[in-house]
C-alpha cells in the first residue's frame, strides 16, 4: 500500500489540437512524440471553424506531461490547442490552453473539471485591486476571469464544437511510467 506522503507516479489526460495548418501536421505529431517518448499517429480531420485541420488524443504518463506537451506544442503560434492531465493520488489536474492572440494559460483543476485558483493568487489580485484601483488601472472582475482562463475558454469555443464528430478515432498515446 501507498505510503499517504507519496504522489501518484502515472495519470491520463487529452490533448487536443483544435486548429493547425496542414503544413504543421507533422511537427505536432513530432512534438507529441518527443514529449511522450512514444509515437503519435493522430487522425486528422477539417476544423469547420476555419477550415485548417484537428486532431484529439487520449494519453497516459508521469505526472507533469502535460506541461511537457504544452511547452512542446507552443513553438509554433499559430496553434489552438488545450491539454489536459486528470488529476491524481495527491496531485491536482492542469488545463493548458493555447490562443495565438492570447498565449499560453495554465490553470490547476479538481476532480470536477473547476479551475481552482489558490489562495495566494486571490489575495494578491485582491492586494493588486486594492492598490491600483483607486487609480482606475485595476479591474478585478476582468482579472479573475484571466485568471479562470475565460478570454481562452471563449475563443476555443467555435474550435471546440464537433469534436466528437461521426467517424472521429480515438487514440492513445503512451509515455512510459517508471
Amino acid at each position: 500500500m501507498r505510503a499517504s506522503s507519496q504522489f501518484a507516479d502515472a495519470t491520463a489526460g487529452v490533448v487536443y489540437i483544435h486548429s493547425s495548418p496542414a503544413a504543421l501536421c507533422p511537427h505536432v505529431e513530432w512534438a507529441l512524440s518527443t514529449a511522450l517518448s512514444s509515437p503519435a499517429k493522430l487522425r486528422w480531420n477539417t476544423q469547420p471553424a476555419d477550415g485548417q485541420l484537428r486532431a484529439s488524443s487520449d494519453w497516459i504518463g508521469p505526472v507533469g506531461t502535460a506541461a511537457r506537451i504544452a511547452q512542446s506544442l507552443r513553438t509554433w503560434p499559430v496553434l489552438r490547442f488545450e491539454v489536459t492531465e486528470d488529476p491524481s493520488e495527491g496531485v491536482d489536474g492542469e488545463r493548458y490552453s493555447f490562443v495565438p492572440t492570447l498565449g499560453l494559460w495554465h490553470g490547476s483543476t479538481g476532480a470536477n473539471g473547476d479551475v481552482m485558483l489558490g489562495e495566494m493568487r486571490l489575495r494578491a489580485l485582491l492586494q493588486a485591486a486594492a492598490e491600483l484601483d483607486s487609480h482606475g488601472n485595476f479591474d478585478l472582475p476582468t482579472e479573475l476571469d484571466r485568471a479562470l482562463g475565460s478570454p481562452w475558454d471563449e475563443d476555443l469555443e467555435a474550435f471546440r464544437q464537433g469534436t466528437d464528430s461521426v467517424g472521429a478515432e480515438v487514440t492513445w498515446l503512451r509515455r512510459d511510467v517508471g
